[in-house]
């Protein structure tokens, strides 16, 4: 190892030294041995005794107190610079592929889990899938960091496919098979005594009262597992684990079980919510001014007034942001002026919990109304501040003026600009004004441009796609980033834990 930069010694009388924790690389006599660069780190995990052992003639260590690399040493005292990269090539071989393990893990939890995805992929569960979406448990579960979903065949959907239940009912069933645990098959044969009760989504919705919410999983003979709801009438069969369908360890896994659990609890009918005025709750807050942006727009009015009863979040400006926003909302054409208020709701419920702990892009109504556009945002969360990213500006919210499933509605504090419409770039600071006496080159007029596009600066304008395309690569590089960080960081534990 030191033959780059001193010559053995013949003997060790400073053993005591080289063993000394912290005193740097080992010292044998009065020859220091300092690695090549190359192979300092790796010669740095060879501790201060092993080296003095290994570099002294007057003592031959026993195998056993060296790592299989380092044992290649010993056979001869001297060892050569071949030797020596066969050390460093095994040893860096070693640590690679730990890296490379950690680094596939960490690139697959970055995906997340679907279900829908999942799902998907195996149609015989198509009728199950589709209630997933209808009830919108399917985004639920996939915010979810531990889950485990009991699956129904197609031909074991019972009366849920009957169209007998209301969404409310339907989404209580559903999440009876919903429990928040982990559990694939290895672990069902493993339970402790034999049984256990798992919580469930329906007992975190508050709608199950005592422990109706809970499933009871039974191991009986044979190696055979059931399921039955918890408060379940006397005389129901049990549901049967049949096998597993996906399964991450420890993490996410979907079950295909042989029936439909269910419970009176469950199944009790759900009151529909109390028709809402959507204007007047709009007015009577701190969105007047937005409220009457609507009514003004009737397509848009009609889109966002037909979802408030399925599933729907609203960003509505404060009246200061949207009369400072007004001269470049006047600015916009008819298509743009829709685009950018449907901008402003999201196609789901999110409550502010929700919100505070999603950290990731939200489609809007403009997304799915506007062709080959994307028209989403991201939200940011710190503490009790949720923020709302644009790429072009960042609103907060301010006030909730209405949480409750299927409706939320949040005041912000500014109007969503979004970079289909408004160029990042067009957002800088300005330079500071020059002096009067100063008077330099007229620039082409993109003073106007800065501000607001103009009617052949639309949403629709054939010259704005490239600009478009480009905002929105722009935007979707910080998703992707984040990622590659997230692994980054990851190796970075790895190599730390493997030197």
């Amino acid at each position: 190892i030191g033959e780059s930069q001193g010559r053995f010694s013949t003997g060790c009388p400073a053993r005591s030294r080289c063993a000394r924790p912290g005193a740097g690389p080992p010292s044998c006599g009065r020859h220091y041995i300092t690695p090549p660069a190359t192979t300092r780190s790796i010669a740095s995990s060879i501790s201060a005794v092993q080296c003095c052992a290994v570099l002294s003639s007057t003592h031959s260590p026993s195998p056993s107190t060296l790592s299989p690399s380092y044992q290649l040493l010993l056979p001869n005292r001297r060892s050569s610079r071949r030797q020596v990269g066969r050390v460093v090539a095994m040893e860096l071989a070693r640590r690679l592929a730990v890296v490379a393990a950690v680094l596939a893990v960490s690139l697959a939890a970055a995906e997340g889990f679907n279900i829908t995805k999942i799902l998907a992929e195996h149609p015989e569960y198509s009728q199950f899938n589709k209630l997933l979406t209808q009830t919108r448990l399917a985004g639920d579960i996939n915010r979810r960091r531990t889950i485990t979903v009991l699956a129904v065949a197609n031909g074991d959907m019972g009366d849920l496919t009957s169209g007998h239940y209301s969404l409310g009912t339907l989404r209580h069933i559903l999440e009876l098979h919903i429990i928040v645990d982990y559990f694939d098959a290895k672990k069902l044969k493993q339970l402790s005594h034999g049984a256990t009760a798992a919580s469930t989504m329906f007992q975190q919705s508050g709608a199950a009262p005592d422990m109706t919410g809970y499933v009871n999983i039974t191991q009986k003979r044979g190696g055979k597992v059931t399921f039955i709801a918890d408060g379940a009438d006397d005389g129901t069969d049990p549901s049967t684990f049949v096998g597993d369908i996906y399964a991450k360890r420890f993490d996410y896994a979907v079950l295909h079980v042989s029936k439909v659990l269910s419970s009176p609890e469950a199944q009790a009918p759900v009151a529909p919510p109390a028709p809402v005025n959507l204007t007047e709750l709009l007015s009577k807050k701190y969105c007047k001014s937005f409220a009457e942006l609507l009514v003004s727009n009737a397509d848009v009015f009609n889109n966002i007034n037909a979802t408030k009863d399925t599933a729907l979040t609203i960003f509505c400006p404060v009246d200061a942001a949207v009369a400072s926003f007004m001269p470049k909302f006047k600015n916009l054409t008819a298509k743009a002026k829709t685009a950018i208020l449907l901008y402003h709701a999201l196609p789901d419920y999110y409550s502010l919990q929700l919100l505070k702990s999603n950290n990731d892009k939200l489609s809007t109504l403009a997304t799915t109304s506007v062709a080959k556009k994307d028209y989403t945002l991201d939200v940011h969360s710190q503490a009790d501040n949720v923020d709302l990213d644009t790429k072009v500006i960042t609103s907060s919210v301010q006030a909730t003026i209405k949480d409750e499933d299927p409706l939320a509605v949040y005041a912000v504090s500014k109007f969503l600009q979004p970079k289909e419409l408004f160029k990042v770039e067009d957002l800088a600071p300005a330079p500071a004004p020059e002096g009067p006496k100063k008077k330099t080159k007229k620039k082409p007029s993109s003073t106007s441009a800065a501000s607001a596009p103009s009617d052949g600066d639309s949403a629709d304008s054939p010259d704005d796609a490239p600009a478009d395309d480009a905002a929105d690569k722009a935007g979707a590089t910080p998703s992707l980033l984040a990622r590659w960080v997230t692994a980054a960081a990851t190796v970075a534990a790895a190599l730390a834990l493997a030197a």
